[in-house]
Formats: structure tokens, C-alpha cells, sequence
């Protein structure tokens, strides 16, 4: 489950995302569309696409849009660089709901780790060799954007790359 920004901010975001793919060799942040990760992957067998659509409408009913703000880059360790997100008290109320409804109507345990909103744009992928480089570059690039998130996103494996599957409107 993923929020995504309107079009001109995930055009902009490919852009670093290529970046850090032709300069710094990491590509992988390339295999997914620009955007926030709420729950984080998990597999569901087919027969429950039923209840994860119920689920995914539960939880856009008990949310309504709210504004995102995206300010300069940060890393995780030395292999991940991201837009930063300003989380508040809406996106962690968004996150808080949409994981409660995921446990609640799918048994799906929220991730143990603390939630920490970010737009990937270079992944694990990122040689430990190529960091400095690469941070380097990022850190010094300004960026500050504001989009109001509208729907929640399901994003879906197809083997290659993640794709929109449906959206649902907050």
C-alpha cells in the first residue's frame, strides 16, 4: 500500500531516480513508480483479493485527503538515499489506520520497524563504494515540493516491476 504523488512530482522524483541509476549504478528504485510506502510488501493468496479490496476500501473510508511535504534527500546507512517526507500527525494517522484495518481484516502484522515515510531513489543497490559519490550529489540538491495525497495505492509485483492495481479515494 502506497500513497503517490500527482504527476509532475513522480516525473520529478524519476529523474533523481535515474540519476542514481546511470551515475551511481543503482537501478532498482527504477522497478516502482515514485511513492510513499504505508504497508510494506506482503504476499495474499488469490482467493483473499476479496477481503484486501474490502480492506483497502475500509481504510480510505476513514481518511480524507491530506497534505504531503516532500523537503531534501536523507539516507538510510549507506545504501539508501530518499526524499525526505515530513511526517505529521495525518500521515502517521494514515499509516496508523491503513496497518490497524490490515491486521484487523487480514491478519497482516504491522511492520515491527518504526514507521519512517520516504520516497526511494536509491535502493539497496547502491554500491557502499559509490555512496559517498552519490550522497554527495543528493544532499546538495534542493528540493521541496507539496502534494495532497487523494488515494490510497495498492501496488502489485509483476515479476519486473511494481505496478498500480488500484487505487482507492481517501
Amino acid at each position: 500500500m502506497a500513497l503517490l504523488p500527482d504527476e509532475a512530482i513522480q516525473q520529478e522524483v524519476t529523474v533523481f531516480k535515474r540519476a542514481a541509476a546511470e551515475q551511481f549504478g543503482s537501478r532498482h528504485a527504477l522497478k516502482s513508480p515514485p511513492h510513499i510506502t504505508i504497508v510494506p510488501p506482503f504476499k495474499l493468496a488469490n482467493d483473499k483479493i476479496t477481503a484486501l479490496q474490502e480492506a483497502l476500501t475500509t481504510a480510505a473510508s476513514q481518511l480524507f485527503p491530506f497534505s504531503i511535504h516532500l523537503h531534501n534527500f536523507d539516507h538510510f546507512g549507506q545504501r539508501v538515499i530518499f526524499v525526505n517526507v515530513k511526517t505529521d500527525e495525518s500521515l502517521q494517522h494514515c499509516y496508523q489506520v491503513t496497518t490497524e484495518v490490515f491486521h484487523q481484516q487480514l491478519g497482516l502484522k504491522p511492520d515491527p520497524r518504526p514507521f519512517h515515510a520516504h520516497m526511494t531513489v536509491a535502493f539497496k543497490d547502491l554500491h557502499r563504494s559509490a555512496f559517498p559519490d552519490a550522497w554527495a550529489y543528493f544532499s546538495q540538491q534542493p528540493y521541496d515540493r507539496t502534494f495532497t495525497a487523494h488515494t490510497l495505492t495498492l501496488l502489485k509485483h509483476t515479476r519486473q516491476r511494481w505496478e498500480p492495481f488500484g487505487s482507492y479515494e481517501l
